[in-house]
C-alpha cells in the first residue's frame, strides 16, 4: 500500500476524469466540462508531485536491493544512496504541502457585487473606484469581465454594480483562479478622502461593501425547484427612477424559501436579464449552503460581511496619505493610487499568505483557536 493512500486516491481520480473529459458525452456539455477541467486542473497539483515520489521511491528502493545482494556493483551504488534518499525526502515534502488542505473552489470564476454604503454620493463614487479597481486588476491577469447589473447615480458613481470576472480557460494550477484571488476582497471597504461635493475641504470617512461568490459551472449543483421561484418582470430605470426601456425587460427573481432576491436591468432583452439573474441567484444560493455547512461543521471558511457599515471594515484607502490599509494582515503602503489603476496583487498576496499559514496550522495541530 501507498505510503500517501489521500494521493493514490487523486491519481485514479486524475485517471478516470482524463478518460471522461474525452467521451462525445462530456464534449457535448461545455458546463461539464469545464467543471471536469476544473477538478482535474485541482489534481494535477498533487499527482504531478506523487509520480515524482513513486519515480524517487522506486529508484531507492532497486538501490537498496542491489545493495543487499552484496557484489562489485554494491560498493559503487552504495554511494550514491544518499543522494537518492534526499531526493525522497524533497519529493515527499513536496507532496506532503501539495496534500495540505486546499479551497476546492479556487479555480473558479466569480461574481463581485459592490454597493455603496455610509456616506452618501462619496460612497457611491468609492463604489464606482472599486470596480474599476477591480475591472483593471482582472485585465492585467487576463481575465475578462462583465457587467451583469448596476445601479448608477447622477454624478458617474453606482449605488450597486455586479460583475463578473472570468478566465479565459481552467487554470492548470487552481491557485491561479479567478476566485483563489478575489474571494480575500469581501468586507467593507473605508475611504478617507475629500468628497467632490465638500465645499470647505474636510476629509470625509465613508464606506462601501464587496461580496464574492464562486460562480456555478452547471445548475445541478444548486438543487432548486421552479416552484420556489417568483419571477417578476417591470421597465428599466435609469438614474433618478425615469424609465430608460418601453417593455418590461427588467426582471427580479425571488428564491422564496431563503428571501434572496436578484434584480437585473441592464439588458434590452428580458431573456438574457433572466439568465444574468439566474446566474447571481446559483452563486448566492450555492454560498449561502456552504455558509450553512460551515457553521454546521465549524468549518474554517470565512464568512463574508453582509452589510455595510464602517465597524466592519476590512481595508482603508486613505487618499490624503496615499496609503493604503489592510486590517486583516497589517498590510499597508503608500501608492493608493497605484493600487486603485489595478496592481492589486501584493495586497493580495498579503491575505493569500495568510491563509497558507492558517490552514498549515490546521493541518499540522498547531492552530491555538
Amino acid at each position: 500500500m501507498s505510503e500517501f493512500p489521500a494521493a493514490q486516491a487523486m491519481l485514479e481520480e486524475h485517471r478516470d476524469i482524463e478518460t471522461q473529459m474525452s467521451s462525445p458525452e462530456v464534449l457535448a456539455r461545455p458546463e461539464k466540462l469545464r467543471s471536469l477541467g476544473r477538478r482535474y486542473a485541482e489534481l494535477n497539483r498533487v499527482v504531478g508531485r506523487y509520480e515524482r515520489w513513486l519515480e524517487a521511491d522506486q529508484d531507492v528502493k532497486e538501490i537498496r536491493e542491489i545493495i543487499e545482494l552484496g557484489g562489485e556493483d554494491a560498493e559503487l551504488f552504495a554511494a550514491e544512496l544518499p543522494d537518492l534518499e534526499a531526493e525522497l525526502e524533497a519529493a515527499a515534502e513536496d507532496l506532503r504541502d501539495a496534500l495540505l488542505p486546499r479551497d476546492p473552489d479556487d479555480s473558479r470564476d466569480a461574481i463581485m457585487e459592490i454597493k455603496a454604503g455610509e456616506g452618501g454620493e462619496e460612497s457611491a463614487l468609492f463604489a464606482a473606484d472599486l470596480l474599476r479597481m477591480y475591472q483593471r486588476y482582472a485585465e492585467s491577469k487576463g481575465w475578462s469581465t462583465q457587467i451583469l447589473s448596476s445601479t448608477p447615480t447622477d454624478i458617474g458613481g453606482f449605488k450597486d454594480v455586479q460583475i463578473a470576472v472570468k478566465a479565459k480557460s481552467v487554470p492548470e494550477d487552481p491557485a491561479e483562479g479567478v476566485w483563489a484571488h478575489l474571494k480575500y476582497e469581501a468586507g467593507v471597504h473605508r475611504v478617507q478622502r475629500v468628497p467632490v461635493t465638500e465645499s470647505q475641504g474636510r476629509v470625509h470617512t465613508s464606506a462601501a461593501g464587496v461580496l464574492v461568490f464562486a460562480e456555478v459551472d452547471e445548475p445541478e449543483e444548486v438543487q432548486i425547484n421552479d416552484n420556489e421561484l417568483r419571477i417578476d418582470v417591470y421597465r428599466s430605470s435609469g438614474p433618478g427612477g425615469q424609465s430608460v426601456n418601453t417593455t418590461d425587460s427588467a426582471v427580479r427573481i425571488t428564491h422564496i424559501p431563503t428571501g434572496i432576491t436578484v434584480s437585473m436591468q441592464d439588458e434590452k432583452s428580458q431573456i438574457k436579464n433572466r439568465e444574468a439573474a439566474m446566474r447571481v441567484l446559483l452563486a448566492r444560493l450555492r454560498q449561502a449552503q456552504l455558509d450553512e455547512l460551515a457553521a454546521k461543521e465549524a468549518d474554517a471558511r470565512r464568512s463574508q460581511v453582509r452589510t455595510v457599515d464602517r465597524s466592519e471594515r476590512v481595508r482603508t484607502y486613505n487618499f490624503p496619505e496615499n496609503r493604503i490599509a489592510d486590517h486583516r494582515t497589517g498590510f499597508k503602503a503608500h501608492n493608493l493610487d497605484v493600487v486603485l489603476d489595478g496592481s492589486l496583487q501584493p495586497v493580495i498576496d498579503s491575505l493569500r499568505e495568510m491563509d497558507e499559514q492558517e490552514r498549515l496550522a490546521q493541518a499540522t495541530g498547531t492552530d491555538e483557536k
